[in-house]
């Protein structure tokens, strides 16, 4: 009996350790899509190409947020579907995803089409960054479909049992953004255009490698010729929530950073900002990819009543998230000059104490931006999305804007700086509080954890092999 629990626990630890990796190794490639532009635009146009990228993100954050919104939300109830056999369902969440997502492109359509000049203005965009603003946010916009089809079809494919098709299809799309950046800016002399052109065609990359699922015939779900229900797209909103908030709340601060240190600072300060930011989205990105990597296995385990098997995966992911915050931040404590060199195309001593300075103090929350990720993909996972809300709600509007205002006019920039960890710890102390809460409600729910014989009896296939009914 020991031996078999052994070889459990064994298991479950080589599946999270597949998936999280994989995951870690997609979304760390999704956050070189903008990483690659602030490298090349600071090296071909200089502070103020690196002034108008950062004004221009907050778009692309909002993209990026409404793909993973209805992406995770659709995937995490196929998920949900997929474990319980119900093959009907999880074909009709997915189709439901598609239709909001043509409707969400459209959106983003119309707005590249009517008003980006209006929009970059909006953000902030002065005479000197206008023209590379607008140019930006409009082709950005024009490829908006292609970013939402991409984290759909990355969201279900890492459902399905496929996770290495799904970082195959984010890392060859960041490698050939990052290699067109470099073509488009310097022998091409495309400037702006050109980097907005290379991130704009990676995702397209991405689906065509995501669609060989289908070619292969290795998918467990496709269309169905039936109209979205509003069930079905109720909970692409309510459990992919969560996802949409944490991409809005990085736009948000953005554009709340951007006001107060133009004010502070001028576009020096936006460009040493921008630095910060963009190397913010890697981190983040690396836990985003634990907890997506974790999400399909605590969904299935969620939809068969395994409790045991899903707090292990759970503390799988706190354990990876610490140990990476921390080599994380010691990276970046101690390379902060060498890092801000990097971006300082045009030797600005200012712009590059600065930008060092920001990014010492403001990766300090580094640990509890993983902790907030990863408590609002496990609400989000076990169908629990009140509290994914809430967490996702204060890291986003309630506590960081409020938050940054005071500290800024306490301690200018350093106050600036500070008020993303301290809001970060907050929230993460509420989340906390939340998870406990939760685990108990649960435990009285079901004294005795652990899947029924009949569900012991299903398990016995393979955890991550697709279905092939209705084929």
């Amino acid at each position: 009996m020991q031996n078999s629990t052994t070889s459990n626990k064994n298991n479950v630890f080589r599946e999270f350790c597949k998936y999280a990796s994989l995951s870690v190794l997609a979304m760390a490639a999704i956050s070189c899509y903008i990483l690659a532009d602030t490298f090349f635009i600071s090296a071909g146009l200089g502070a103020d190409g690196l002034t108008a990228l950062n004004l221009a993100i907050p778009v692309y954050n909002f993209i990026h947020g409404t793909g993973l919104i209805l992406g995770m939300g659709g995937a995490t109830r196929f998920a949900v579907c997929r474990s319980r056999g119900d093959h009907a369902g999880g074909n009709a969440m997915f189709t439901a995803t598609l239709w909001l997502g043509a409707a969400f492109s459209l959106l983003f359509v119309a707005l590249g089409i009517l008003c980006p000049t209006q929009l970059a203005q909006l953000l902030g965009a002065d005479g000197v960054t206008l023209p590379m603003t607008r140019t930006y946010l409009q082709v950005l916009l024009l490829f908006s479909p292609a970013f939402i089809l991409n984290d759909i079809l990355l969201c279900f494919n890492r459902n399905d049992g496929a996770p290495q098709l799904s970082m195959a299809a984010t890392v060859s799309g960041s490698l050939a953004n990052i290699l067109l950046d470099y073509v488009f800016i310097f022998p091409c002399g495309m400037g702006m255009f050109g980097a907005v052109l290379a991130t704009g065609l990676a995702p397209v990359i991405g689906v065509g490698v995501s669609s060989l699922h289908f070619l292969r015939k290795k998918n467990s779900y496709r269309p169905a010729k039936i109209l979205p229900k509003p069930a079905h797209m109720r909970y692409n909103f309510t459990l992919g929530f969560p996802s949409l908030v944490e991409q809005l709340s990085a736009a948000i601060v953005i554009i709340v950073f951007n006001y107060i240190i133009l004010g502070l600072e001028g576009n020096a300060g936006v460009a040493a900002y921008g630095v910060v930011a963009n190397i913010s989205l890697v981190v983040s990105a690396v836990f985003t990819g634990i907890a997506q990597g974790m999400q399909p296995l605590l969904s299935r385990a969620h939809g068969e009543g395994d409790e045991k098997r899903a707090g292990r995966i759970f503390t799988y992911a706190s354990c990876s998230m610490l140990a990476l915050a921390v080599l994380l931040y010691a990276a970046v404590f101690f390379f902060a000059a060498p890092i801000s060199a990097i971006f300082n195309g045009d030797g600005n001593a200012a712009f590059g104490e600065m930008a060092a300075h920001g990014l010492r103090l403001y990766f300090l929350a580094a640990a509890f931006v993983g902790g907030n990720t990863l408590l609002c993909a496990y609400f989000t996972s076990v169908e629990r999305a009140l509290p994914a809300h809430i967490l996702s709600l204060l890291r986003g509007l309630v506590v960081i804007i409020p938050c940054a205002f005071l500290f800024a006019a306490i301690w200018k920039i350093t106050g600036v700086w500070l008020s993303y960890p301290a809001t970060e710890a907050l929230v993460c102390a509420v989340g906390c509080v939340l998870f406990f809460l939760n685990h108990a409600k649960t435990k009285k729910a079901r004294p005795q954890a652990g899947p029924s014989p009949q569900m012991r009896q299903k398990n016995k296939r393979s955890p991550i092999a697709p279905f092939h009914a209705n084929k």
